[in-house]
């Protein structure tokens, strides 16, 4: 019966969606993969194409993202061979990795350049383009891991005005629906607005739930010099989340064994995590001549979590925390932690422009970054309440007493930049950075004990070296610095629980060649990566060592008429070095695939109808520290149809995926936290169909 309710559903809003149609000249549809004629605005070099600047980065722009039914961070871990699961399970905040490092949810996140917190679920309705920086990242920065950076950038009104709906269905009855529209309402006034629903229904049972989303976003063009933009956005998803599966004992179970759609996250009393935020910038940028601008940009985000799980970890019957239990079953835990705010503020101010010093021409960009981040998290509850087991069968009590503290931390960090792209002559650049960061921290218990506070300062320099092989070919070298920040987990056991530890410095070297042109981008890329590395023992957080990180990248846009080819490939060696535990000293880090393919491939069949067609591979993941232990490698099969129809009022675009089309059964990751082996499994066989409709 709710199936054929939500079939109505979709039948009459796509009748809707045609009653409201109007005669008007429809946009252009060009279907287009990675876009490496455009700026990348997190690099920091102004309008420099990707093709033309002296590290890695993707700009995945909506239209690819939205045929490959991608609505969060973890789907990108399907289109960059460079960009892994960290730890993603379904109705929580995605976890990525870059270059096989786990990159910082607190640290690593920009929406139009300005820090942000990734510790909620970010929504893709009313973002223009993800951008994806791979490497250190110390002159974007002042601290973040090194594997890479993330940009969501905001969807800004059109020059021509246009109405998007679209509704789409998916296995086991999820709906989604939603508006895109861009409206002059003046000579120097546009508005954009985006509207976004959906009610959940997974192919993971138990995990029904709902999401939406609200946004804006403004430009007024005050003078000829002066553009003024705001913009903001409000969303929220309510589902139950997914704890991962484990070993047992010291087994590996198979994952053919195991039915994906199972949630251990089934109690009776088990709640929907809830994720909500509500983010805004506004940015002016001031033309000063031809050759200079200033830019003053500030933004805020406010973000309150609900955060409730019933948490499976660990066989106290066999004194073994690592895993489950030999015969599957587990401890279980009662995990809430309501009413978890975070709020981050952040501006910038810079100067931009162009100078000539005798022969040489310097592209200057030079300025002030500040933010400041505060969480204010409350009591929480972790209690065991009883024996679970892999099936999914046992009830267990509730026990939502809130005995544990949480740590509420203030951060603030002032960063002076310095950015300078010098044409040397008609084939060599130098590139040259700098960031100059002073840092402030301090944490307490939520019951106002065990207060720190800690301030630290530091420089991180960035070079970079280029050759115009010729117009369409760039070889280029780069060395930079970053800095990252660990904090201490926020768990029971834990010594400084909740901390925030000094910051330690990591560096990379990289050498690249790039191509671009009408038919092929490509790129290849040599790095050898240097972080240091902090020992988790369960009960304190302490440095050891570093990871090293060295591999080949590559990737390539081949386009042809009528369809085209999008590759990524990694081959990655990493290593523990310098280890005090001789036990994992030299060994591959967990949760990281030595070698991983990424293809997407699209070919017009006939008028308006394209067929596409996507592959996965990863090799093998570590399990355990001592590589003991490994999971299988795999490989996913996706496929889609896409088909356009044009009318003289509207233009519709049908949309038929398929997700995993052979049903594969496996391992998808593997991570290792707070000491325990996880598992996750790859998401079933999953049909979806939408239809939008441009108006």
């Amino acid at each position: 019966m709710a199936f054929r309710f939500k079939t109505s559903m979709l039948a009459a809003a796509a009748s809707l969606l045609g009653a409201h149609a109007h005669a008007q000249t429809l946009p252009t549809v060009q279907i287009t993969g990675r876009a490496a004629e455009q700026p990348v605005a997190l690099g920091g070099f102004g309008d420099t194409a990707v093709a033309k600047l002296p590290f890695q980065a993707e700009v995945l722009n909506a239209e690819l993202l939205t045929d490959l039914g991608v609505r969060q961070l973890a789907g990108l871990t399907s289109l960059d061979a460079s960009v892994g699961d960290s730890y993603n399970a379904t109705g929580y905040i995605s976890y990525l990795k870059v270059r096989g490092f786990d990159i910082d949810n607190q640290y690593n996140y920009r929406r139009d350049g300005l820090p942000i917190s990734a510790d909620t679920i970010l929504l893709f309705d009313n973002k223009s383009a993800i951008e994806v920086l791979k490497g250190t990242s110390g002159i974007q920065a002042g601290t973040s891991a090194p594997g890479g950076m993330v940009n969501l950038v905001v969807k800004r009104p059109t020059a021509q005005d246009f109405t998007t709906m679209s509704l789409g269905l998916s296995e086991r009855g999820t709906v989604e629906a939603s508006v895109d529209t861009s409206q002059h309402l003046g000579h120097d006034l546009s508005l954009r607005i985006n509207a976004a629903g959906a009610q959940l229904e997974p192919q993971l049972r138990d995990a029904q739930g709902s999401r939406r989303l609200l946004a804006a976003a403004l430009d007024w063009l005050a003078s000829p010099d002066t553009l003024v933009q705001l913009e903001g956005e409000w969303s929220r998803q309510a589902q139950p989340s997914q704890p991962g599966f484990s070993l047992l004992g010291a087994k590996l179970p198979s994952a053919a064994d195991v039915d994906p759609r199972i949630n251990l996250n089934n109690q009776p009393w088990s709640q929907s995590g809830i994720f909500s935020g509500e983010t805004g910038s506004v940015r002016v940028e001031q033309r000063l001549n031809a050759d200079w601008k200033l830019l003053a940009h500030v933004g805020l985000q406010h973000l309150r979590n609900d955060d409730r799980l019933a948490f499976a970890y660990g066989c106290s019957a066999e004194n073994n925390y690592t895993s489950y239990c030999s015969d599957g079953s587990f401890d279980f835990y009662d995990y809430r932690s309501d009413n978890e705010r975070r709020n981050t503020a952040a501006s910038e101010f810079s100067l931009a422009g162009t100078l000539q010093t005798g022969t040489l021409r310097h592209e200057l960009n030079l300025g002030l970054q500040a933010s400041h981040f505060w969480s204010r998290l409350g009591g929480q509850a972790y209690n065991w309440v009883g024996i679970g087991n892999v099936n999914g069968t046992a009830i267990v009590p509730a026990n939502p007493a809130t005995l544990n503290t949480n740590t509420d931390r203030d951060e603030s960090s002032t960063e002076l930049f310095l950015r300078d792209a010098i044409a040397i002559d008609a084939q060599w650049r130098a590139w040259i950075g700098a960031r100059h960061t002073q840092l402030t921290r301090a944490s307490h218990q939520t019951d106002g004990s065990s207060p720190t506070r800690y301030s630290q300062s530091f420089t991180t320099p960035w070079l970079g070296l280029s050759y115009a092989l010729s117009s369409q070919h760039l070889l280029y070298a780069s060395w930079g610095e970053g800095v990252q920040s660990q904090v201490v987990p926020n768990l029971p056991g834990y010594l400084s629980a909740g901390q925030a530890l000094p910051a330690l410095r990591s560096r990379q070297f990289e050498l690249g060649l790039k191509a671009g042109s009408n038919t092929v981008d490509w790129s290849l890329a040599l790095f050898d990566i240097h972080q240091p590395v902090w020992t988790d023992n369960g009960s304190s957080v302490t440095p050891d060592g570093e990871a090293h990180h060295r591999g080949v990248e590559a990737q390539a846009d081949l386009k042809w008429s009528g369809g085209g080819l999008l590759l990524s490939g990694l081959q990655l060696r990493a290593r523990r070095e310098g280890s005090s535990d001789a036990s994992i000293d030299d060994k591959q880090p967990v949760n990281v695939p030595e070698t991983t393919l990424k293809l997407h491939a699209r070919q017009d069949l006939a008028p308006g109808l394209q067929a596409q067609a996507g592959l996965v591979y990863e090799s093998s993941r570590q399990v355990l520290p001592d590589n003991s232990l490994q999971v299988p490698a795999w490989t996913r099969l996706d496929a889609g149809l896409r088909y356009t129809q044009g009318t003289s009022r509207q233009l519709y675009v049908w949309r038929l995926g398929v997700d995993n089309l052979t049903d594969r059964r496996a391992w998808r990751e593997s991570p290792f936290q707070y000491g325990h082996v996880y598992l996750y499994p790859m998401a079933p066989r999953t049909w979806r169909v939408s239809l939008e409709v441009q108006i």
